[in-house]
């Protein structure tokens, strides 16, 4: 095949996963075929694997398709053959003390137990005291499902307090899921509330081993048993007590969201349309006035993964629309994002000027989900733009404001995709430091990845901004880090980014005396480049006292008048990766 790239694999993946028929899969190759077409497949040993427009590793796979660092698309982070067969015995693995294992619930619960309602502490210490106190009856759904689960959030736990990966056992955590799917009863067993809880852990945790597509099958099982169980709606016969429809909602927006994050990062389309559910907002009912604080972080995180639902639908997928019906979708999603922020609560809200003393993961994890939101909203827009600036260079020097040519309010929506890129990456820079950030995490990978990859298109393509400059910089660095601590897939990404930046450049200024030492903040005003001499180091972009507002307003008033046929054009760029693509077409442009 003249149009395929064919990457060595270093040695042969095997998967077996739960034995249901739809879910068995196997993958037995030295070899990975990625097509340089406009859709957005890869092959591997004739398999089909789809990825779409909306994943932000398309782009990356598209501008550097000789890269050898493609091979970690199709890897997962941990590849050893025989790691995930499932095997005969049901023997539990060695438990860590009692009261560790507590410790290790509330550790994962500070990263996605607030976001995802997926067990209440109540109930986990209760099934601890059974999984360390009784045997397991394996002919019994309830008791497998109970040490499942306490395997599954054993797992978690290590994988979010351990931060250094060493050796050849798998990630932290890796030997109690591995032990953990071997408790998972089969799909055609009766369905129940505990079973769609169970199978979202085990889809997010396939998702942080970089096993996508068995992340993608489990979360649709869990969204399906869901479905099954008429979760997606409200009940109203009287023996439903009000605690269990609570519990129901819980379930239900912890699954839908979960489904609409792995959906649509991976560019897959959505499993339910909005207009298909009638279930409440995860709020008790009985008269009180006072919500418990984890429902409001899971309603906020919902209402997020929504409107990412919308983003995945109403800008990637392929369907017939002209360029008026994207500026429309734009126009009302970053309303809606707009409408999102001045609700969130203030306890809830991150502030700029107080990072280095001061965050907390739930925050993190609303805001890093915010600003991905914005960014995958007008990134089809930087992107055509950048595209445009970078084929005028071809034939001499662009001009030196980006801005010529277009309207207010395109330029709004441009900038604000930068400035939350910027933002990503100084959450996460902040969230390091308190020792917050999840080194084996997907989503915090995803974020600090696809902020770092528009950072660097965008230091390509147009003048030299310092801020930008140093936010690349501090981007980048992240993102070594979390590889310096045994994250390999990460470590490949950073690797295409750095290959990336040096094939396409980055614009060079006059050498003058600056002021390296001033602070990025997300606002930052554009400053002068240092001399190519100086390293900027992780401690020179801290970031000091910001003027960033406590809410930032977002809405924007497009017209299509503004800009004839940009939409059009836009529109037509949207069908290719957005990732993948645009590295491509960069390199070739360097040829």
């Amino acid at each position: 095949m003249a149009d395929a790239i064919d990457v060595e694999a270093e040695r042969r993946d095997v998967l077996a996963l739960h034995p249901i028929p739809v879910l068995h899969v196997r993958m037995q190759d030295t070899y990975v075929c990625i097509l340089k077409l406009r859709s957005a497949c890869r092959y591997l040993k004739g398999e089909h694997h789809y990825v779409g427009p909306a994943a932000a590793v398309a782009l990356a796979k598209r501008l550097h398709p000789s890269s050898s660092n493609l091979a970690w698309d199709v890897r997962p982070l941990y590849d050893d053959p025989s790691s995930l067969h499932r095997s005969v015995s049901r023997a539990l693995p060695q438990l860590p003390p009692f009261e560790f294992a507590k410790r290790l619930f509330w550790v994962q619960y500070a990263y996605i137990g607030t976001i995802f309602s997926l067990i209440q502490p109540e109930d986990f210490e209760e099934r601890l005291k059974i999984v360390y106190h009784h045997p397991p009856d394996c002919s019994n759904r309830e008791s497998c499902l109970v040490y499942c689960q306490v395997l599954l959030v054993i797992a978690y736990g290590l994988m979010y307090s351990v931060n250094q990966w060493s050796g050849d056992d798998g990630p932290p955590g890796f030997k109690y899921f591995k032990h953990a799917l071997r408790f998972l009863p089969d799909i055609h067993e009766e369905g129940s509330i505990f079973f769609v809880e169970v199978l979202c852990y085990v889809a997010y945790y396939m998702q942080n081993l970089n096993r996508r597509d068995a992340a993608f099958l489990y979360i649709g099982l869990a969204l399906r048993m869901a479905i099954s169980l008429g979760l997606h709606q409200e009940v109203s016969h009287p023996d439903v007590s009000d605690a269990d429809r609570y519990r129901r909602r819980r379930a239900w927006w912890s699954v839908y969201s979960l489904d609409r994050l792995l959906s649509v990062k991976s560019g897959n389309p959505i499993t339910i349309q909005d207009e298909d559910i009638g279930t409440m907002w995860p709020i008790p009912e009985g008269g009180s006035t006072a919500v418990p604080w984890p429902s409001v972080v899971l309603t906020h995180y919902t209402q997020l993964s929504r409107i990412l639902g919308r983003i995945g639908e109403e800008i990637y997928r392929k369907k017939p629309r002209s360029g008026s019906n994207l500026l429309a979708s734009v126009q009302s999603i970053t309303n809606d994002l707009s409408d999102w922020l001045r609700q969130v609560p203030d306890r809830l809200r991150i502030d700029f000027t107080t990072l280095d003393t001061h965050i907390n993961r739930e925050s993190v994890s609303i805001f890093l989900h915010f600003y991905s939101c914005i960014n995958m909203t007008a990134r089809p827009l930087v992107f055509y733009v950048i595209q445009r600036r970078l084929d005028a260079e071809t034939g001499g020097p662009a001009a030196n404001d980006w801005k010529e040519g277009l309207s207010q309010n395109t330029v709004a929506v441009i900038e604000s995709c930068i400035t939350a890129a910027r933002a990503t990456t100084l959450i996460m820079d902040a969230a390091a430091r308190h020792n917050l950030v999840a080194t084996y995490g997907y989503l915090d990978g995803e974020y600090i990845f696809s902020a770092a990859l528009l950072l660097v298109m965008v230091n390509a393509a147009f003048p030299h901004n310092e801020t930008n400059a140093r936010t690349m910089d501090m981007a980048l660095n992240l993102l070594r880090s979390m590889a310096d601590r045994g994250n390999t897939y990460l470590g490949s990404r950073h690797s295409l980014l750095l290959e990336l930046q040096a094939s396409i450049g980055s614009n060079q200024v006059a050498e003058r005396e600056i002021d390296f030492n001033a602070p990025v903040t997300p606002t930052s005003s554009q400053q002068r480049s240092p001399p190519e001499t100086t390293i900027i180091g992780r401690d020179d972009a801290r970031v000091g006292p910001s003027d960033w507002p406590s809410q930032q307003h977002i809405t924007f008033n497009l017209d299509i008048n503004d800009d004839p046929g940009l939409w059009e054009e836009v529109l037509g760029q949207i069908d290719i990766d957005m990732d993948t693509d645009w590295i491509e077409n960069t390199l070739r442009r360097q040829d």
